[in-house]
């Protein structure tokens, strides 16, 4: 399952930097929460951060992106299977000389 922030959100700003997965976003009006990157902290955390510290209690489960467990599991090792790509350095080969 996803999460999702609801309009009783005041902006406090405690959550985005909570998201290991950076899927916590200000949007146009109150903070929201890409459901393709939120695996509920499953792979760094036993609980989502992003509930534990809002302070208005208003980031239920997203109806609309109910995932079990397992699927959560491979959502967060593509994300991380991303990442890695992401940040691998682009390692170039030698051009050998040329003779003549």
């Amino acid at each position: 399952m996803a999460l999702i922030i609801t309009d009783e959100c005041i902006n406090c700003d405690v959550c985005e930097p909570e998201c290991p997965n950076d899927a916590i976003y200000l949007g146009e009006v109150i903070y929201e929460i890409d459901p393709h990157k939120c695996t509920e902290c499953v792979g760094h955390f036993d609980e989502p951060q992003c509930m534990q510290v809002c302070p208005v209690s208003c980031i239920p489960v997203n109806p609309d992106f109910v995932e079990d467990k397992e699927t959560l599991w491979q959502k967060y090792r593509r994300l991380q299977a991303e990442a890695g790509a992401a940040a691998a350095p682009v390692v170039s080969t030698p051009t050998p000389p040329t003779i003549g």
